[in-house]
């Protein structure tokens, strides 16, 4: 989308697009640069990770140093409604809906197994493993039994795998692989820098290393929990985002985490 109506801006004749991120620009060694917000709650920095290269030059931000209820209080003295306008609590560009039913729109979903890693056995039914997410507790539609939380899915298999509380260990990871890197910022490495695997997460201390095939390795000396394959890795040194990934494989002491969960339930289904 932003790409596009930069294209579009470009066609009709401007040089340059202001929009309402929650953002600022910058300046490194001559080159356009993206970084953080002041106002650190509403930072949207994360959500321009995959903007290309060439856009920063193009674009500004002019709400990167301002704080929202100062944005509230000027728009208020100029009689703007957006001033008593809530605070946006979906993805700003499917509005206030169900972000189940938006998905149903593009991926198909079709039901499967929920399969208890513990003991092998099919303790309910998902809706379409997309609409899962590991960590996640709420919304699993198991009765009788449980708690549980969303350990592991195979998306061939059409399976969801969930744990228990005395399995919690298997939501964390100390390293991941990232591809399809968009950079944002030129850097050296290794590199001592911080990392965020979902939006509105702390920064994470992270060492991240560059691989021959073009990917990353970010290891983190601490442990990090329901770091998730699939969604969006972005990479901060300082207030300057650096780039940004898709997560592809997550690790603990050397293993693939996914891997371990699955040979699991597989070893327990056959007992």
């Amino acid at each position: 989308k932003f790409d596009s109506f930069m294209k579009f801006a470009k066609a009709q004749g401007f040089d340059t697009v202001a929009t309402g991120h929650y953002a600022k620009n910058g300046m490194e060694n001559g080159r356009a640069v993206l970084l953080k917000a002041d106002d650190r709650n509403k930072d949207q920095s994360y959500f321009l990770a995959e903007i290309r290269r060439e856009v920063l030059d193009h674009v500004v931000f002019p709400l990167g140093h301002t704080e929202k209820p100062e944005v509230r209080r000027i728009a208020a003295e100029l009689d703007l409604s957006i001033a008593q306008k809530k605070d946006s609590t979906g993805i700003c560009f499917i509005g206030e809906r169900k972000f189940r039913q938006f998905l149903s729109n593009y991926l198909p979903m079709k039901d499967g197994p929920i399969i208890d890693i513990e003991t092998g056995k099919t303790v309910g039914t998902h809706h379409g493993v997309f609409y899962y997410t590991i960590g996640q507790r709420k919304g699993l539609d198991i009765g009788g039994i449980g708690p549980f939380f969303v350990a592991g899915k195979d998306v061939v298999k059409n399976e969801l795998y969930v744990a228990g509380k005395n399995h919690e260990d298997l939501l964390y990871s100390d390293s991941c692989t990232i591809t399809d890197v968009n950079w944002l910022a030129d850097r050296k490495f290794p590199l001592n820098c911080c990392a965020k695997f979902r939006y509105r997460q702390a920064d994470n201390d992270i060492t991240l290393r560059v691989n021959e095939d073009g990917s990353l390795t970010a290891e983190y000396p601490q442990l990090i929990r329901s770091v998730t394959p699939g969604q969006e890795a972005v990479i901060y040194d300082g207030d300057t985002l650096i780039c940004g990934g898709k997560i592809e494989t997550v690790y603990r002491g050397g293993n693939n985490l996914e891997s371990m969960i699955r040979e699991k339930v597989h070893a327990e289904a056959a007992v």
